[in-house]
């Protein structure tokens, strides 16, 4: 299956960073978070990746360009699209600009004809994760709908205070458990959703999914694993303290 990884958005979030480079390449460690993620997929023998740039794509473009092990490849005459080979991992990394002000749906119906009429991976390029990639596609071959999102529980921040006026009744550190479902990416999708996406101004999240779930097309696969995204500098510093703990988790 073909990965497609959404990495071009503002990153308004962690304006630390983002003012300067693209969310994606905000490093973990050695590595930016974008080639931790590729990472996740070709642990599992997924090699083939299309990375949907906009904001400053020139970064990222820059930093497959000089990867150590990498190797251009000669495309057709289409300008949108650059790809180079990384020999270390043995993968395929495909560039497509997908305009710089496009919505997260509108980057990926751009994406269409290079995905073509096949089944296809998705997540987005700020997110972190021990899923197992192998189970997920069992699951989503299982059910036969059109698209598979891993839920996932947010992580835990706050203690929880049950109150009598002033005065503190009980005091519980607050569980992840005791958060709900949200979307932690990690999709699956097939050919047919891009029906669903109208153009650069829809976000995946809002019509395409929910329409997909209207009509029963949306099925969710419950990961109680490690998850984390980097939505911020807190997460970020998250996740640089795990890696430099030597817990990394998203590499088990």
């Amino acid at each position: 299956m073909k990965v497609v990884i959404l990495a071009g958005g503002f990153g308004s979030r962690l304006s630390e960073y983002t003012e300067i480079i693209p969310k994606p390449m905000v490093k973990i460690g050695n590595d930016p978070i974008l080639m931790h993620i590729i990472k996740i997929y070709a642990k599992f023998g997924y090699n083939d990746f299309y990375i949907a740039l906009g904001y400053k794509s020139d970064v990222i473009i820059d930093y497959f360009m000089k990867y150590k092990y990498s190797e251009k490849i000669n495309n057709s005459n289409d300008e949108n699209i650059t790809s180079y080979q990384l020999d270390d991992l043995k993968l395929k990394i495909n560039l497509i600009h997908t305009g710089k002000n496009s919505m997260t749906g509108g980057r990926l119906k751009r994406l269409e004809k290079y995905i073509g009429k096949q089944r296809f991976m998705l997540t987005y390029g700020d997110g972190l994760s021990d899923i197992n990639l192998h189970a997920l596609s069992e699951f989503h071959t299982s059910h036969g709908k059109l698209a598979t999102v891993t839920a996932v529980r947010p992580p835990a921040r706050f203690g929880v205070l049950q109150l009598n006026g002033d005065k503190v009744i009980s005091f519980k550190e607050k569980s992840q458990l005791d958060e709900g479902w949200i979307n932690g990416g990690f999709f699956i999708i097939e050919p047919e959703f891009f029906s669903f996406i109208k153009n650069d101004e829809t976000f995946l999240e809002r019509e395409p999914l929910e329409k997909a779930a209207l009509l029963d097309q949306l099925r969710a696969y419950k990961h109680n694993g490690f998850w984390q995204c980097m939505d911020t500098k807190r997460d970020k510093d998250k996740l640089e303290s795990m890696y430099i703990t030597g817990d990394i988790k998203w590499e088990k």
